[in-house]
């Protein structure tokens, strides 16, 4: 599997509100195409339904996650997700609300920030993958942490593996199941 991380051109990044938000999207499906690519699997559409949950092309599915410097995107023959943060400082109030003393309890030692955006991300990326989304968080827990990328995330009796990627101060997960994940860094054309 091929998770693709493209950074945002400066004429994305210009654009305000909606018009910012449906580029980012659409930019990020770029990034979902370069994924197939390397993939080799053939997907002609990126479209979701009503939900906006991704609806499979060719057998294929797919999940795209964007931020305003990065946008992020996968296919895969099963359901995936794929989610991306900024690492940035949070409050107590924040990571309390996201991270619970059990699950904090799996991370050691890590920095806090690290811990509730690794968190957040692999949470982000399950709910993308069983198409719940985030009115799923709550019940979203970690599970079993496996070193600093990769984590066990159980939601609503199943048990998913997830991956991280660290780059530029920003984070990436995805639902890995029993793939090899080779993260792509891409720099816009043109």
């Amino acid at each position: 599997m091929y998770p693709v991380i493209t950074r945002v051109p400066e004429t994305i990044k210009a654009l305000k509100g909606k018009e910012k938000v449906a580029a980012l999207s659409q930019f990020a499906r770029e990034s979902a195409k370069k994924s197939s690519l390397n993939s080799k699997f053939k997907i002609k559409l990126f479209e979701k339904d009503g939900l906006g949950v991704p609806k499979p092309s060719n057998g294929i599915c797919w999940s795209i996650s964007h931020k305003s410097d990065f946008v992020a995107g996968v296919v895969s023959k099963e359901k995936i997700g794929i989610d991306i943060e900024q690492i940035k400082d949070i409050s107590d109030r924040l990571f309390d609300r996201i991270v619970d003393s059990d699950e904090r309890a799996h991370f050691g030692n890590q920095d806090k920030n690290i811990i509730f955006f690794r968190a957040f991300t692999a949470k982000e990326a399950v709910l993308k993958k069983t198409s719940d989304g985030i009115k799923g968080l709550p019940k979203a827990k970690i599970d079993t942490v496996i070193d600093s990328e990769r984590l066990i995330l159980k939601y609503l009796e199943s048990k998913y593996l997830v991956e991280n990627f660290y780059f530029d101060g920003y984070l990436a997960s995805v639902t890995k199941d029993h793939f090899d994940v080779q993260w792509v860094l891409s720099e816009p054309l043109g």
